[in-house]
C-alpha cells in the first residue's frame, strides 16, 4: 500500500512543477527538501516484473506524477508519449481471460486490455455462428428449391439424399478446415498460454480475417457445386435451370440481410455490453481503493493527535515515532492478511460460478439444438423459403438472445459477488483499526503521557470527531470521481457512435461504387437476355452483401484494437484530467501562486490532448489503410468469383444462340433439292447454269450495294466525331477561362488539399463523360452496322429464295418456298446481331468491317453453290461441283 499525500494538498505538486521534476505515482517515499532520497528505496533491488504483475495506478497521486510514461518504470518523465514505452506495452503480456467475471481479479493495468480483447472474442463468436446458421440455411433453401423435382419423380429419393449429403460433408470439410487454421494462428507465438499480447493479437486478428475470406470464397465455390449437382442429375432445361439458380439466389440474399441485421445489432449490443463491463468494473476499483484511502486517513488523523501532544511535551519524538511505526505495523499487516483472504475468495467464488454458467449453458444448448432439429424437420418439404427462412432466423435470434441474458445476469451477480466481498474486508479493516486505536489512546497513551484516562477517552472522542468530518469530504471526492467517469463513458460512447456512423457510410459509399461498375460490365458486354442480366446483377449483389458483412465486422474489431492501442495513455491523461479537475474544485479561493500552478496544469493537459488526438488520428489511419488493404484483397475474390459466373452465363446464352440457329437452317430442305434437280430430266447443263450465273450476279450486286452504304455510314460517322471533337474543345476551353477567372478565390478560399480534392474529381469526371461518350459512339457504330448487315441477309435470302423457286420450276420439283422475312424477324436478327458484337473494341469492328465482302451467304453455300460463293466478285465461274453433276446427266 502506498503512503502519499491526501488527494486535496497541493504542496507536493507545486513543488514538483516548479522543479520541473515528475514524482512516479508508484513511488513509495518522496525524496526530501534538500533532494537527498529516503535510503529505504534502495534497500530491497527492483524485481522482475512478471506480465500479470503491474504496480497499481494510485488514485491520491499528484497531478504531475500521472504524466509517468511507463508504469513499470520509475524514472522521472515530463511526458506521457515515447516510442520506447509504446513499444514495450505493445509486447506487454496481460491476463488472457475468456468471461468477463475473470476481469475482477485482475490487476487494474490489465483491465481495460482484458476488456476489449473480451470484445473481439465476442465478435468471433458471433462471426462462428451466423457463418453456421448460413450453412444450415442454404442446405434447406437448397432442399426447398429442388422439391419439385423430387416429387415429380425427376430426381429419386436417393440421389436427392445422397446430394444432400454430399453437401453438408463438404460444409463440415469447409469447417474443419478454418477451425485447424485458426488453432494454428492461436497457438503460433505462444510463449505462455495464459497470457498474451497486443502485439500477438493484432496478428491474430489480422490472420483471422484472412482465414474467413479465404472461407467465404470456398463456401461461393461450394454453394456453385452444389447447384450444378442438382441441376446435372435433375437433367432439366436450360430456361429451368437459370429460374431455378435465380431463385436460389434471391433467396440467399434474403439470408444475407437476415445476417446482416442481425450481425449490426448484436455488435451494438456488444458495444453497449462493453460499457456496462467498465461501469462494474470500476465499481470494484471503487471498493478496493477505498479501503486503503480510508484507512489511510484514519491513520493520519492519529498521527495529528500524537503530534500535538509532542508538541505539548506529553510525548517524545521518539516515544510518537514509535508508537506510529507499532500502529502502522499492526494494522497493515492485519489488512494484508484480510486483502489477500478476500483475493482468494474473490478467485474461488468466480470459478463456482463459471462452472455453474458452463452446465447453464450445455442445457440450454442441448435444448435449443433439438428445437432447431424439430424445426428443420418439420420445414424439409415446405416451400414457403421466406416462411421458414424468418422462423428459423427468429428460433437462433431467441436462442442468441436466451446464451445473452444468461451470461449478462451471470456478470452482475459475480460483481455483486465480489463487491460483498470487499465490503466485507472493509468492515473488517475498519473493525481492526478501530480495536488498535482503542487500545493505544485507553491503554498506552495513560501509560506513556501519564494523561488520565479521561483525557485519553476525550483524545479518542476528538479522533472520531475529526474521522467523520475526513470521511464526508472523502465520500464527496469520491461521488465526484464517479460523475467525471460517468462523463468520460458518455464520451466515448459518443465517439463509437460517430465511428460506427462513419462505417455505414463507407458500407454504403463502397455498394453504390460496385453496383455501378456491374451496372457497367453488363451494359458494355451486351448479349445477354433480360433474365441472364438479372441473374448476373443479382448473383454480384449477393457476394458483396457477404463481403461487406465481414468487412464491417472487421472493422468493429479495428476500432476496438485501436481502443487497446491507446488505452495506456488515454487512462494516464484521463487521471491527470480528473486530479486537476478535484483540486481545482476544492480550493475556489486561490492565491497567486494557486492560480499560476493551475494555469501551469491546464496548459500541460492541453499539450498532451494535442499529443494524444494526433496520435489516435495516426493509428486510426494505420488500421484505415490495413482495412483498405483487406477490401481491395476481398473485392478481388469478388471480381474473380464475377468473372467466371459471366463466363458460364455467356457460354450458356451461345449455346442457346447456336441451338436456335441450327435448328432454322432448314440444310435437309437443300439437299433433298439438289438431289432431284440432279435426277430431274426437265433440267439441261445449260439451263441451270444460267440460273447459278443469273443468283451470282445478283449476289454481285447486293454485296456492291452494301460496300457502298458502308463507305458512306463510315464517312458519315466520321464526320459527327469531327463535329463532337469540336465541340468538346470549344467547352474544355470555355472552362479553362472559367477556371482562370476564379483561380484567386479558390486559392483564397480552399486549402490545398480541398483544391487536390477537387481537382481529382473534376478529372474522374471528366473521363467517365469522355468514356460513356466514346461508348455511346461505338453503340452507334455498331448499330448501323448490325442494320446493314441485317439487310444484307435479308437480301440474300431473298436472292436464295428465288433462285431456289426457278430451280424447282426447273426441275418440275414441287416445293414450298419461304416467305420473305418480316420486319419482325429483321428485328430479331439486327438484336441477336448487336448481342454478339456490342463487346467488340473499335479495332475488331474496323477489322470486321474490311472483311466484310468476304463472308460466305447463306443458304446454298453448303449445297450447290459452295464453291462458287467463296468469291463472290467471280460470279461468271461456274463451280466445280455442279458442272460434274450436270455431266453426268448428260451422259446419262
Amino acid at each position: 500500500i502506498q503512503e502519499s499525500e491526501p488527494p486535496l494538498n497541493s504542496n507536493v505538486t507545486a513543488f514538483a512543477l516548479k522543479a520541473k521534476v515528475i514524482y512516479p505515482i508508484n513511488q513509495k517515499f518522496r525524496p526530501l527538501a534538500d533532494g537527498s532520497s529516503n535510503p529505504s528505496l534502495h534497500e530491497n533491488p527492483k524485481q522482475a516484473v512478471l506480465p500479470n504483475q503491474v504496480m497499481e495506478t494510485s488514485t491520491s497521486g499528484s497531478l504531475g506524477s500521472l504524466s509517468q510514461g511507463d508504469k513499470e518504470d520509475c524514472s522521472s518523465s515530463t511526458t506521457i508519449h515515447s516510442t520506447t514505452s509504446d513499444d514495450r506495452f505493445q509486447a506487454r503480456a496481460f491476463l488472457k481471460v475468456t468471461s468477463f467475471p475473470e476481469v475482477l481479479t485482475c490487476e487494474s493495468f490489465d483491465v481495460k486490455l482484458c476488456l476489449s480483447s473480451l470484445i473481439l472474442k465476442e465478435l468471433m463468436l458471433l462471426d462462428t455462428e451466423l457463418r453456421k446458421e448460413e450453412h444450415v440455411m442454404f442446405i434447406q433453401v437448397l432442399k426447398i428449391c429442388f422439391t419439385d423435382f423430387y416429387q415429380k419423380k425427376k430426381i429419386t429419393d436417393d440421389l436427392f439424399k445422397k446430394v444432400i449429403l454430399i453437401q453438408e460433408n463438404d460444409f463440415e470439410e469447409l469447417q474443419k478446415q478454418l477451425d485447424s487454421r485458426l488453432q494454428n494462428t492461436e497457438m503460433s507465438g505462444a510463449r505462455n498460454s495464459e497470457y498474451q499480447t497486443l502485439e500477438d493479437l493484432e496478428r491474430k486478428e489480422r490472420e483471422y480475417s484472412e482465414h474467413i475470406i479465404d472461407n467465404m470464397e470456398a463456401f461461393w465455390k461450394q454453394t456453385d457445386k452444389a447447384q450444378q449437382a442438382f441441376l446435372d442429375q435433375s437433367k432439366c432445361s436450360s430456361a429451368k435451370a437459370t429460374k431455378i439458380t435465380m431463385d436460389l439466389t434471391e433467396k440467399m440474399i434474403a439470408v444475407e440481410s437476415l445476417l446482416s441485421e442481425s450481425q449490426d445489432l448484436r455488435a451494438m449490443d456488444i458495444q453497449e455490453r462493453l460499457f456496462n463491463w467498465e461501469l462494474m468494473v470500476k465499481v470494484i476499483d471503487s471498493l478496493k481503493s477505498y479501503i486503503p484511502e480510508e484507512c489511510k486517513c484514519r491513520l493520519n488523523i492519529v498521527a495529528n493527535i500524537l503530534d500535538r501532544l509532542t508538541v505539548k511535551n506529553n510525548l517524545s519524538v521518539r516515544q510518537k515515532e514509535e508508537l506510529l511505526t507499532d500502529l502502522h505495523k499492526a494494522f497493515w499487516e492485519q489488512l494484508t492478511h484480510f486483502s489477500n483472504e478476500c483475493i482468494q475468495q474473490s478467485k474461488d467464488l468466480i470459478l463456482k460460478r463459471l462452472e455453474c454458467r458452463s452446465k447453464k449453458t450445455e442445457e440450454i444448448k442441448h435444448r435449443q439444438k433439438a428445437e432447431q432439429g424439430s424445426l428443420l424437420s418439420k420445414t424439409s418439404h415446405n416451400k414457403d423459403v421466406p416462411g421458414f427462412l424468418k422462423a428459423y432466423h427468429e428460433l437462433l435470434e431467441n436462442h442468441r438472445q436466451a446464451q445473452w441474458e444468461l451470461e449478462e445476469e451471470d456478470d452482475s451477480g459475480s460483481t455483486e459477488a465480489v463487491a460483498d466481498l470487499y465490503k466485507e474486508l472493509y468492515s473488517k479493516a475498519s473493525h481492526a483499526l478501530v480495536e488498535l486505536v482503542t487500545e493505544l489512546f485507553l491503554q498506552t497513551l495513560p501509560v506513556v503521557t501519564g494523561l488520565s484516562v479521561r483525557e485519553c477517552e476525550l483524545l479518542k472522542e476528538e479522533w472520531q470527531e475529526s474521522l467523520a468530518r475526513q470521511l464526508e469530504k472523502w465520500e464527496t471526492h469520491r461521488q465526484r470521481r464517479w460523475k467525471l467517469f460517468q462523463e468520460q463513458l458518455l464520451q466515448e460512447k459518443k465517439i463509437w457512435t460517430q465511428e460506427y456512423a462513419l462505417s455505414a457510410v463507407m458500407q454504403k459509399h463502397l455498394s453504390e461504387k460496385q453496383e455501378k461498375i456491374i451496372q457497367g460490365v453488363v451494359s458494355r458486354l451486351g448479349g445477354l437476355s433480360d433474365e441472364s442480366v438479372n441473374f448476373v446483377v443479382q448473383k454480384h449483389r449477393l457476394l458483396l452483401c457477404s463481403v461487406l458483412r465481414r468487412l464491417t465486422l472487421r472493422r468493429v474489431g479495428m476500432a476496438a484494437l485501436t481502443r487497446m492501442r491507446m488505452s495506456r495513455k488515454k487512462s494516464l491523461l484521463q487521471e491527470l484530467r480528473v486530479q486537476h479537475t478535484l483540486q481545482k474544485g476544492s480550493s475556489p479561493c486561490q492565491d497567486e501562486d494557486q492560480w499560476q500552478l493551475q494555469k501551469a496544469v491546464e496548459s500541460h493537459i492541453l499539450e498532451e490532448e494535442e499529443k494524444l488526438e494526433e496520435e489516435m488520428k495516426q493509428t486510426h489511419l494505420e488500421f484505415h489503410q490495413q482495412l483498405v488493404t483487406e477490401i481491395q484483397e476481398a473485392l478481388q475474390y469478388l471480381q474473380q468469383h464475377m468473372e467466371q459466373v459471366m463466363g458460364r452465363t455467356l457460354l450458356q446464352h451461345a449455346r442457346q444462340e447456336s441451338g436456335k440457329k441450327s435448328s432454322d437452317d432448314g440444310q435437309d430442305f437443300k439437299e433433298r433439292l439438289v438431289e432431284a434437280a440432279v435426277e430431274s430430266v426437265y433440267g439441261t447443263s445449260s439451263n441451270i447454269n444460267r440460273l447459278v450465273q443469273n443468283y451470282y450476279q445478283q449476289l454481285g450486286k447486293i454485296t456492291e450495294g452494301y460496300e457502298g452504304k458502308k463507305l458512306q455510314q463510315l464517312k458519315s460517322l466520321q464526320a459527327e466525331k469531327g463535329e463532337r471533337n469540336r465541340h468538346k474543345k470549344k467547352q474544355e476551353i470555355e472552362l479553362a477561362l472559367k477556371e482562370n477567372q476564379t483561380k484567386g478565390l479558390l486559392n483564397v478560399s480552399s486549402t490545398v488539399h480541398q483544391r487536390m480534392v477537387l481537382q481529382q474529381k473534376k478529372i474522374l469526371a471528366q473521363f467517365e463523360l469522355q468514356q460513356q461518350i466514346r461508348l455511346e459512339s461505338l453503340k452507334q457504330k455498331l448499330l448501323g452496322f448490325h442494320h446493314l448487315e441485317a439487310e444484307l441477309e435479308n437480301q440474300i435470302q431473298e436472292a436464295e429464295q428465288v433462285f431456289v423457286g426457278e430451280l424447282a420450276e426447273l426441275a418440275r420439283v414441287p416445293v414450298t418456298v419461304k416467305k420473305k422475312p418480316s420486319k419482325r424477324s429483321k428485328s430479331a436478327g439486327e438484336k441477336t446481331k448487336s448481342k454478339r458484337k456490342t463487346f467488340q473494341s473499335p479495332e475488331s469492328v474496323d477489322r470486321d468491317d474490311s472483311h466484310e465482302n468476304t463472308q460466305e451467304p447463306p443458304g446454298l453455300t453448303s449445297g450447290l453453290c459452295r464453291d462458287k460463293l467463296q468469291s463472290p466478285h467471280e460470279g461468271e465461274t461456274e463451280p466445280r461441283k455442279n458442272s460434274n453433276t450436270l455431266k453426268k446427266k448428260d451422259n446419262r
